[in-house]
C-alpha cells in the first residue's frame, strides 16, 4: 500500500473505534466501505480482528453495567448465524449481500425512527443474534440488529452488552473465516500497525461517552446504522462504475 493509503486507514480507524466504543457498535460500518476502496481482500478479516480487541477493552470498562442474560441469547443466534454467513461469502456475490444487508437494516432503522420498540424477548434476541452473525461474518456489519433489539438500553448497558456479544460473535466469525481461508496475508500486517490506532480510539471515545444518555445513544446508535447502509451503498456504486 501507499503512505497516503496507510493514513487513510489510521484515519478510519481511528474514528471507526471512537464510535465502537463510544456507542458498543460501529466499527465495520464505519470502516467497511472505505477499506473496500483500499484493498477489498483486508475484509472482513482486518474489521473483525480489530473489533476484537477493541470490544474486549469495552466489555471490561463496562462490566458493571453488562445484561449477561440478554447477551447470553443473542449469542445463541449468533453462532449458527455466523455459520451461514461464512458459507454465504464463498458462494454468494459481495454485491447482492450488501445489497440484502441494506435493505435489512434500513428497514429497521425506519420503523424505529417512526416509533417501533421491538419487545426484548428470548426470541427476539436469539433472532437479532442470528441476523447479525450472518451480517457481521459478510460484510462486518453486525452490530445494527442488536442496536435496533437494545435501543430502549441506557448508554452503559448498551455499550457493556453489545460489546460482549460483538466479542464472542467476533472471535466464532474469525474462526470460520480462518477454517474457510477467507483470511489474506496482509491482513495481519495491517492488524500489527493499527492497534494503537485502535487503542487511541478507546481513549478518545472516554471523552465522549459522559455526555451520552439514552435519547442520544438510541439516535446516535440509529444514525450509525443508517450511515453504514449509505457507505455500503457507495462503495458497491463505486465498484459498479469503475
Amino acid at each position: 500500500m501507499t503512505p497516503a493509503e496507510w493514513v487513510a486507514l489510521v484515519v478510519i480507524f481511528l474514528a471507526a473505534s471512537c464510535l465502537q466504543a463510544g456507542i458498543g457498535f460501529g466499527m465495520g460500518m464505519l470502516a467497511a466501505p472505505f477499506i473496500a476502496l483500499i484493498d477489498p481482500a483486508l475484509l472482513p478479516a482486518t474489521v473483525i480482528i480489530m473489533s476484537i480487541l477493541l470490544t474486549s477493552i469495552v466489555t471490561v470498562a463496562e462490566k458493571d453495567s453488562l445484561d449477561l442474560r440478554g447477551a447470553g441469547w443473542a449469542l445463541v443466534g449468533r453462532v449458527p448465524g455466523s455459520v451461514a454467513g461464512a458459507l454465504l461469502v464463498t458462494v454468494m456475490a459481495p454485491a447482492v449481500l450488501s445489497w440484502v444487508v441494506v435493505a435489512t437494516v434500513v428497514t429497521g432503522v425506519v420503523f424505529s425512527l417512526r416509533g417501533w420498540a421491538p419487545k426484548v424477548t428470548r426470541w427476539s434476541q436469539i433472532v437479532a443474534g442470528a441476523a447479525s452473525g450472518v451480517m457481521g461474518t459478510t460484510t462486518s456489519i453486525g452490530g445494527a440488529p442488536m442496536a435496533i433489539i437494545w435501543q430502549g438500553s441506557d448508554s452503559a448497558r448498551l455499550r457493556g452488552t453489545l460489546s460482549a456479544f460483538l466479542l464472542v460473535g467476533s472471535i466464532i466469525s474469525f474462526g470460520l473465516l480462518l477454517a474457510f481461508g477467507a483470511v489474506a496475508p496482509q491482513t495481519w500486517l495491517v492488524v500489527v500497525w493499527m492497534i494503537p490506532v485502535v487503542l487511541l480510539g478507546f481513549v478518545a471515545s472516554r471523552f465522549i461517552t459522559p455526555h451520552l444518555d439514552k435519547t442520544r445513544t438510541k439516535r446516535l446508535a440509529l444514525g450509525a446504522s443508517l450511515l453504514g447502509c449509505v457507505l455500503l451503498v457507495a462503495t458497491q456504486l463505486m465498484q459498479l462504475l469503475a
